[in-house]
């Protein structure tokens, strides 16, 4: 079995899968705050007992503090059985996530803080990505994603400047994780933050 988590949007989101594929259960909640709450008694109702050979875990980009939260309660859940742990691009999964997808680009926008979007284009049938991860004003975002299908947090902010296109505001699912091209779910389990975080550590007197 392998457990999916993904915290680094606005929803925690986990799943228990087959390593054939198959979705053995899953839930997906929107919650906005208390990440850190919220995501652990999710992990134990989903198991009902099963132990993961594998977790797959949600490294961003996204929320600072949902990326960390899902990073540390998979590590610890890692170690503690002792089993193999891999990261997983959070864009990717938001795209992955969309049944809007087709074989057409899918763009990924979401709220990056400080009046910027995170945004990045991927390829609708293979979930490749198209471009790098840009944090960008919503005008310039608009005129850099030229993919129809915009989906995330951001979604909306980007089609309303630029005047056309189709609006998925959705979070992700952990149960898409499978889908995802094996480079996009076997990446180091550490924080994709796409710019540097708000809080600064403090200098030693």
């Amino acid at each position: 079995m392998i457990l999916a988590i993904d915290s680094s949007s606005a929803a925690c989101t986990v799943a228990l899968l087959t390593t054939g594929g198959e979705v053995h259960a899953s839930i997906d909640e929107r919650i906005d705050r208390g990440h850190a709450e919220r995501l652990a008694p999710m992990i134990e109702q989903l198991l009902g007992g099963h132990i993961p050979t594998q977790i797959l875990v949600g490294i961003g980009p996204g929320s600072f503090t949902g990326i960390r939260v899902g990073l540390a309660t998979a590590q610890g859940l890692s170690i503690g059985w002792e089993v193999d742990l891999r990261g997983v691009d959070s864009l990717a999964l938001l795209a992955a996530s969309s049944d809007r997808r087709t074989d057409q680009p899918v763009a990924v926008a979401i709220n990056g803080g400080h009046g910027e979007l995170f945004v990045r284009t991927f390829d609708g049938r293979t979930l490749q990505p198209l471009d790098d991860v840009r944090s960008l004003k919503p005008g310039d975002a608009a005129t850099a994603i030229t993919a129809s299908l915009v989906v995330g947090s951001g979604a909306a902010a980007l089609v309303d400047v630029r005047g056309h296109g189709d609006v998925d505001d959705i979070v992700p699912s952990a149960s898409r994780v499978l889908s995802l091209p094996e480079d996009l779910r076997s990446l180091d389990p550490k924080p994709a933050y796409a710019r540097a975080p708000d809080a600064k550590p403090k200098v030693a007197a």
